[in-house]
C-alpha cells in the first residue's frame, strides 16, 4: 500500500467532529452494513480432513475453526479509508452530498494509531480491499486463506468504494475517546463490541478538507473554520460538477 494520502467520508456533524477532536473512528468488525463483511460464512467449513481413527473427530475440529474465526473477527476493530475523494456513490452516501471528505497523510496517520496503544497489534499497515464474485464458498481447510485477507475481502458490489483498512486488535489508546452509537443509549447493558474508538491524531494527519457539492454556505463557513485553525496549510476544495462529464470535480479554495 504506497498511496501517501487516503480519505474519509463523513456527513456534515461527523465530520466537524472528527476536525474539532482531532480523532479517527475505529468500528468493530462485527459491526458494518455488509453482513457479509468480515464474516466466517464466507468460507466452507464442513470438510475438515479426518485424522487417524477419526480423533479428533472432523466436526470438532470444523467447528473449532469456526469458533476461532468469529472470536478473531470480534477482537478486530477497523477505520475504514478511501484511496478516492470524488466517488459520486460515496459522496451520496452521506447525506446527498452534503457532506464532506477528510484528506489524510497516511506516514503521520500509522504513527499516532501506535501511539500509546495498549491492545493486542496496532495498525501497521494500510491494507487495500479485495473485491471479489464468490458464487460458492471456498473450502476453509483447502484454501486457509490468511486472517488478514479474510478481513478484506467485500464483493464486487462496493468496488467504488476503493476501501482501505486501518485495523487493530484488542485496541486500547490511552489517549482515546471511546463512545457507543446513540441507537443503545438506553440498553441496560452495552455489548462491547459496540464500543468504538476515537485515537488521538496530530494536526499533520490532516492534509486536505472536500466540501460537498450541497452544503449549506453556512456549514461550509463552519467546517473551514475550524480546518484552518486545526492547520492553516490545509487545503480547502469545494467539489463542484465537471461540465464536460458525469464527474466530481474538486476546485481550490484559495485562503483569504
Amino acid at each position: 500500500m504506497t498511496t501517501p494520502i487516503l480519505y474519509k467520508y463523513l456527513d456534515f456533524e461527523g465530520g466537524r467532529l472528527m476536525l474539532k477532536y482531532r480523532t479517527l473512528q475505529f468500528t468493530n468488525a462485527t459491526k458494518f452494513n455488509d453482513p457479509f463483511d468480515c464474516h466466517p460464512a464466507l468460507f466452507d467449513f464442513s470438510r475438515a480432513p479426518k485424522n487417524e481413527r477419526n480423533w479428533p473427530p472432523a466436526e470438532f475440529i470444523s467447528q473449532m475453526e469456526y469458533t476461532h474465526m468469529k472470536n478473531y473477527r470480534e477482537q478486530t476493530w477497523i477505520c475504514c479509508l478511501s484511496k478516492v475523494c470524488d466517488s459520486l456513490l460515496m459522496w451520496a452516501y452521506y447525506n446527498n452530498h452534503k457532506g464532506i471528505c477528510i484528506g489524510l497523510n497516511l506516514s503521520a496517520i500509522l504513527w499516532c494509531c501506535q501511539d500509546r496503544f495498549a491492545g493486542l497489534s496496532a495498525p501497521q499497515a494500510a491494507e487495500e480491499v479485495i473485491y471479489r464474485d464468490i458464487t460458492d464458498k471456498p473450502d476453509y481447510f483447502r484454501v486457509r486463506h490468511s486472517p488478514s485477507e479474510w478481513l478484506l475481502t467485500k464483493a464486487k458490489d462496493w468496488e467504488h468504494e476503493q476501501e482501505v483498512r486501518l485495523i487493530a486488535q484488542d485496541p486500547y489508546w490511552a489517549n482515546a475517546a471511546r463512545d457507543v452509537p446513540r441507537e443503545f443509549d438506553e440498553e441496560e447493558s452495552i455489548d462491547g463490541k459496540e464500543i468504538r474508538h476515537y485515537p488521538r491524531i496530530t494536526a499533520d494527519c490532516f492534509e486536505s478538507v472536500y466540501l460537498g457539492v450541497n452544503m449549506l454556505p453556512r456549514k461550509k463557513e463552519q467546517i473551514i473554520e475550524i480546518a484552518r485553525d486545526l492547520n492553516p496549510n490545509i487545503n480547502i476544495y469545494q467539489i463542484t460538477l465537471d461540465p464536460n462529464a458525469f464527474k466530481l470535480k474538486p476546485v481550490l479554495i484559495e485562503h483569504p
